[in-house]
């Protein structure tokens, strides 16, 4: 057993039975196994259990065996405060960190079939990009397959949506905030980004949104950036941190962006600058966005947002650099516009039962083509791909039907099935 293949078999729940009990005997019913993170932190992101009747929500950290928390060193990490469910092969060690903070170890020996571990090597080790590539054919895209695809993943989106609106009384201006912050956070910190944002009350935000450097220095402070300063620009970011604090009393919550896997371009202290700037440039933004009914007209919200002056200088506290304005590419901005702007257009219309079906779609036909090794990936086996209504309809249909396999249920794997038997 290896660790990759327990987090396959949790990421895609491959068990002879999901009765599932904690070392000390107590059921877990697992509502969702949470998200397969691939970055630095725990394996499974935003998962919820049940446990003696009560529902948790958090991360799910995976080992062979229960001694592995502590020779990686688990409980010194930042990263591994949330964890809900600690998920085990074998229980060789019982873990005092844990059991003093209730989280409780499901061991999962008894649950995987030996049997597997070779089908297993099989198919993490084949080379197929759909399970259908061999005997692929574009000519049996049924008429109107994107457009379905990507209303599909606006309504999933807006359910997201909607049930935030409704933790944040119907704030849409506040449910932006937090959707930009994960967007701005791309995939490594997306889910800290908006742990940052949501622990701000909004109406602060707007206070101090026509203070650049307040508004900085409260998103760098949050990050437990400022405790020791290294330059002069760090002790203004400090002494006002400290203010704001004082003055809305913040409370004294600290969350840790991540530096790992990324390209300096995209390091945090970049994107919460630049977050920050785009706040401060437009103190109407949401009425902006919504009244924007063209592409050319969104993308010139972002187009002249960049990190303040002294990340022109800087990548990171106190190291300088060359000077290199740090402004968003444009594919940047056509990701965010895609993936958080778009869907909050369709849900805001949808809450006021506002039809805009053909008008979302329309700006999605007129945005390019995403680059991404999926994209890549379908043109590869002779698929064109012209604009985002396409690229978005071919993302959400490999993520929902070909990395499940449910050919039968996919418009074109089963003509494909109906006509071939060489699957």
């Amino acid at each position: 057993m290896t660790e990759k293949l327990l987090q396959y078999l949790w990421n895609y729940k491959v068990f002879k039975h999901f009765d599932f009990k904690d070392i000390e005997g107590q059921p877990v019913e697992i509502i969702s196994f949470g998200k397969w993170n691939t970055n630095a932190g725990p394996d499974f992101l935003d998962a919820k259990i049940k446990i003696k009747d009560l529902v948790i929500a958090g991360h799910i950290e995976l080992h062979v065996r229960s001694s592995d928390w502590v020779f990686h060193n688990h409980s010194q990490d930042p990263n591994y405060q949330n964890i809900i469910l600690h998920v085990v092969y074998e229980n060789n060690v019982e873990i005092s960190d844990l059991i003093s903070k209730n989280v409780p170890t499901l061991e999962l020996k008894n649950h995987i079939d030996p049997n597997l571990f070779g089908k297993y090597e099989k198919l993490v080790n084949g080379t197929l990009f759909i399970p259908c590539e061999n005997i692929f054919d574009s000519t049996k895209i049924p008429p109107g397959f994107h457009e379905a695809n990507v209303l599909k993943k606006l309504d999933e989106k807006s359910l997201e949506l909607e049930t935030s609106l409704e933790k944040y009384k119907n704030n849409f201006e506040a449910v932006l905030f937090h959707s930009l912050a994960y967007s701005f956070g791309l995939k490594v910190n997306a889910h800290i980004f908006r742990q940052i944002a949501e622990s701000i009350d909004f109406s602060i935000v707007n206070k101090i949104r026509q203070n650049e450097s307040q508004l900085e220095a409260l998103l760098f402070g949050i990050s437990g950036w400022l405790e020791h300063p290294k330059d002069s620009r760090m002790m203004i970011w400090k002494r006002e941190f400290e203010f704001l604090r004082k003055k809305f009393n913040i409370p004294n919550l600290t969350l840790h962006p991540k530096f790992l896997r990324l390209r300096p371009p995209n390091f945090p202290t970049l994107r919460l600058s630049q977050l920050a700037d785009l706040y401060y440039r437009h103190q109407n933004l949401f009425s902006k966005i919504i009244k924007a009914d063209n592409i050319n007209d969104l993308y010139e919200v972002f187009a002249p947002v960049k990190a303040s002056e002294y990340w022109d200088f800087h990548f990171n506290f106190g190291t300088f650099s060359r000077f290199q304005p740090k402004t968003l590419s444009r594919d940047f901005i056509e990701l965010v516009i895609l993936n958080t702007v778009l869907p909050l257009k369709y849900t805001y219309h949808k809450y006021h039962s506002e039809e805009i079906t053909d008008e979302i779609l329309e700006l999605y036909r007129n945005s390019p083509s995403e680059k991404n090794t999926v994209i890549s990936g379908w043109k590869k086996i002779g698929l064109k791909v012209e604009n985002a209504l396409e690229s978005q309809s071919l993302i959400y249909h490999h993520k929902t039907s070909c990395e499940e396999k449910n050919c039968l249920n996919c418009s074109i794997g089963f003509k494909l099935l109906k006509e071939s038997s060489n699957v």
